[in-house]
């Protein structure tokens, strides 16, 4: 199973960007699928995640701002980054606990992607 992690990119402050993250191979379903994000020298942050049932929750410095989704047909989950700020910069992760054939619920992590805000 993989992660993979798109989107990122330069933009300036007020600006938005969509992140998607896809994850293919071989699973039963997808539970829960998270972003995280790690700025310079600062610790890996969760910023949101979503459930099967499109139960979601964001961090709440960024209520307002950021919206999660997912496609469950296409195995996508997106982060909508609105109004961003220079502070918003930092490698996006996502993250995405998945049923394996097997039964077994595991955890992958995608490659992350860099998002920076210019002033």
């Amino acid at each position: 199973v993989q992660l993979q992690a798109c989107g990122g990119g330069l933009v300036q402050t007020g600006g938005c960007l969509t992140l998607s993250c896809a994850a293919s191979g071989s699973f039963s379903s997808f539970v829960v699928m998270s972003w995280y994000r790690q700025a310079p020298g600062k610790q890996r942050e969760l910023v949101a995640a979503i459930s099967s049932t499109g139960g979601s929750n964001i961090a709440d410095s960024l209520k307002g701002r950021f919206t999660i989704s997912r496609d469950n047909s296409k195995n996508t989950g997106y982060l909508q980054m609105n109004s961003l700020k220079a502070e918003d910069t930092a490698v996006y992760y996502c993250n995405a606990a998945l049923r394996s054939t097997d039964g077994l619920l595991r955890n992958y992590w995608g490659q992350g992607t860099l998002v920076t805000v210019s002033s």
